[in-house]
């Protein structure tokens, strides 16, 4: 009986955590023209974006991501910069689109684009 209290605890607190995970901001409208850096890089390897800190604004993904090509696996602040990292996956290719917001705004102040091409 213990053990199925236990489990049942468990089992509400995922529940918890996965749908308070899927709370999201609104989506972020039109994009302003901005920076695009392209890159070809092999399967496996790390590709790095920094993007510059901007006062009162915060940069948050802007477009969905395949992630079978590339998924994140960093963030930090090196700098000026808040630097986002991502492992390539898979052959294929994606964009990896930011954008700079007044908190959950849905107006882009700012955007950079990471055009990825991943190679086997």
């Amino acid at each position: 009986m213990h053990r199925l209290i236990t489990l049942a605890t468990a089992v509400a607190a995922a529940l918890v955590l996965v749908l308070s995970a899927t709370a999201s901001a609104p989506p972020v409208g039109k994009l302003p023209k901005g920076p695009v850096t392209t890159v070809r890089t092999p399967k496996g390897s790390l590709v790095a974006l920094a993007l510059p800190q901007m006062k009162g604004l915060s940069w948050r993904l802007a477009r969905q991501v395949d992630s079978r090509v590339v998924v994140q696996v960093g963030e930090g602040d090196v700098g000026t910069s808040v630097v986002i990292t991502f492992r390539a996956k898979a052959a294929g290719h994606t964009k990896v689109i930011y954008a700079a917001t007044k908190g959950e705004s849905t107006v882009a102040r700012a955007a950079r684009t990471l055009d990825v091409t991943v190679t086997s």
